[in-house]
């Protein structure tokens, strides 16, 4: 059964840090891409950042250039790496892991930006 797992959610001051991490385990595939998604409420799912098994990345417009994704594949694990933390990045993050023979999510952390 593969378990996606994430952490590091937290509360954090705005212009601060925040660093995500995600694990998944179960699977016997390789990852061939990671991606965060975060959902405000009332708000459409936002597609975050992503980063493929050869290291190619993307991000969302509102978040480039305070935001690094990036990810160890021997431990099977992803970072998000959260600089200059807005009130607007106030939401739930979600994890996403695709293999060759499907994707699955983790349950989320939560990321509060609070002065």
């Amino acid at each position: 059964q593969v378990q996606v797992v994430e952490s590091g959610g937290g509360l954090v001051q705005p212009g601060g840090s925040l660093r995500l991490s995600c694990a998944a385990s179960g699977c016997i595939f390789t990852v061939y891409a990671w991606c965060w998604y975060r959902q405000a409420p009332g708000k459409q799912l936002e597609l975050v950042a992503t980063i493929s098994r050869g290291g190619s990345t993307n991000y969302a417009d509102s978040v480039k250039g305070r935001i690094t994704i990036s990810s160890d594949n021997a431990k099977n694990t992803v970072y998000l790496q959260m600089n200059s933390l807005k009130p607007a990045d106030k939401t739930v993050y979600y994890c996403h892991v695709a293999y060759d023979i499907g994707a699955y999510w983790g349950r989320g952390t939560q990321v509060t930006v609070s002065s």
